[in-house]
């Protein structure tokens, strides 16, 4: 194999841990990222002229950011590195590419892909609102731009990013009005046997909550989400406490979001077979310890594969890099490898943990959101049109769905109304949600300018 058949896809950590054990092995890999510059968006970089340390940047997580960072940019002159550049499609052994200006592609013998994960989302209404954002874009906005998203922001949904990103702003001067979690202390004891797998972790996380409730923060498990009103702006987050009580909260911004979602879209166009993850309740590509997928020559690491976070995606990173070098007949460190796997368990306990303790509400929500909730919003699907796709027009799963109602068929690809449609779709027939499937990846995977030229 030559060295240039060697490509990484992702410079997060899951990435940026592959390339170097390539370039430990004397191998030239490409490298080619989306973003301007390393880290992937746990650990993304701010721009340029801003100065803030990495300390209150990245907390507790510090050090690991400086360290990744640091390997990134000794790595660069060992390999062929390539920020801002789109993969837009994976075909025929090639990688097909866009860097803004044009397209190009590259044959693939050894394809690692770390394309990382988004946030998890469920329409309701008003979610297309100005000043409701993601979870992950709330992050950003303090990381990238050392700005909170409002003066009163209210943060709904669950997962540990909730909890992060209210520590993070309460760090930042920007204190959380509330911090609403549909979770219930039930299921947080469920997962605990699981995030014991990392005390480290897990008592960080407990002692983000503990200085929310010290500053005065309102917090409630096991809320409803029922909608966020406003007229030119999010006024206010409407949701039903675990007694059943109807409430209300002013706001200015909402940062909402259920943990994450994995980037699937690449292992799809490469052609990885797909099995559905009870516990996680996603489709996920499918792909062993070390990241050898059912399909020669393609690995998987990091969130995109397996949702275990970025200390996680480091050690898959790796494992998947020491598979590709096995499988192209090159010496592989085995103790490296050991401790990698012993790793990479430890964080998938943490993993199946994490998702007990802070389940997926879709299934609920599902059943409760009104017609006149937009699902699709590149599309402007409504719950009602896609319920009644299912019921009148024979689609029993969100494919036959897409092709009757075109919903996850505009320009995020489902991304985001995705693992919803196919929540309301399972909902309509009774039925559970791996019977209603997944939406089907296609190039190209992101939008491309109308009049650019593309290589056949």
């Amino acid at each position: 194999m030559a060295e240039n058949d060697f490509i990484i896809v992702g410079a997060g950590p899951a990435g940026v841990r592959a390339c170097e054990v390539l370039v430990a092995a004397g191998l030239r890999p490409v490298l080619i990222d989306e973003g301007t510059c390393g880290g992937g968006q746990i650990y993304r970089q701010q721009p340029e002229g801003f100065s803030r340390s990495y300390e209150k940047l990245y907390g507790t997580e510090a050090g690991k950011a400086r360290d990744l960072h640091a390997t990134l940019t000794r790595l660069i002159p060992a390999i062929d590195y390539r920020p801002g550049t789109l993969v837009w499609n994976i075909r025929g052994g090639r990688v097909h590419l866009h860097d803004g200006a044009r397209t190009s592609s590259l044959a693939h013998g050894a394809l690692i892909i770390a394309s990382g994960a988004t946030d998890r989302v469920f329409p309701l209404p008003g979610w297309t609102l100005p000043g409701v954002y993601t979870m992950g874009a709330a992050q950003i906005a303090l990381k990238a731009q050392a700005c909170a998203i409002g003066n009163a922001v209210v943060l709904v949904g669950t997962g540990p990013l909730l909890y992060l990103v209210a520590y993070q702003y309460l760090r930042a001067g920007a204190a959380p009005r509330a911090v609403l979690d549909t979770a219930r202390l039930g299921d947080k004891l469920a997962g605990l046997g699981g995030m014991l797998a990392r005390p480290g972790v897990l008592m960080a996380g407990v002692g983000y909550v503990a200085a929310l409730k010290q500053a005065g923060v309102h917090m409630e498990a096991g809320i409803v989400p029922l909608g966020f009103d406003g007229a030119d702006g999010v006024e206010r987050v409407r949701y039903r406490t675990r007694g059943g009580d109807m409430r209300e909260i002013a706001c200015d911004a909402v940062g909402y979001g259920f943990h994450l979602r994995a980037e699937t879209q690449l292992a799809d166009l490469a052609e990885v077979p797909f099995a559905y993850d009870t516990t996680l309740r996603q489709w996920l590509p499918q792909c062993d310890i070390e990241g050898r997928t059912p399909v020669p020559g393609v690995y998987l690491a990091g969130d995109g594969a397996q949702l275990a976070g970025a200390d996680g995606a480091e050690a898959m990173g790796r494992l998947a890099a020491y598979a590709a070098l096995a499988d192209a007949g090159r010496p592989v460190d085995a103790r490296a490898v050991a401790v990698s796997r012993a790793r990479n368990k430890v964080m998938r306990r943490f993993r199946d943990g994490i998702a007990r303790a802070f389940p997926w509400p879709g299934q609920d929500l599902a059943r409760q959101i009104a017609d006149s909730t937009l699902v699709c919003r590149c599309e402007a699907i409504t719950a009602g049109t896609l319920r009644e796709t299912v019921r009148d027009r024979g689609a029993p799963e969100v494919n036959r769905a897409k092709a009757l109602s075109r919903v996850g068929m505009g320009r995020c690809q489902g991304r985001y109304c995705g693992l919803a449609s196919a929540e309301i779709v399972a909902a309509v027939q009774q039925t559970d949600t791996e019977r209603a499937g997944r939406l089907r990846g296609q190039a190209p995977v992101k939008p491309l300018p109308a009049d650019l030229a593309v290589e056949p």
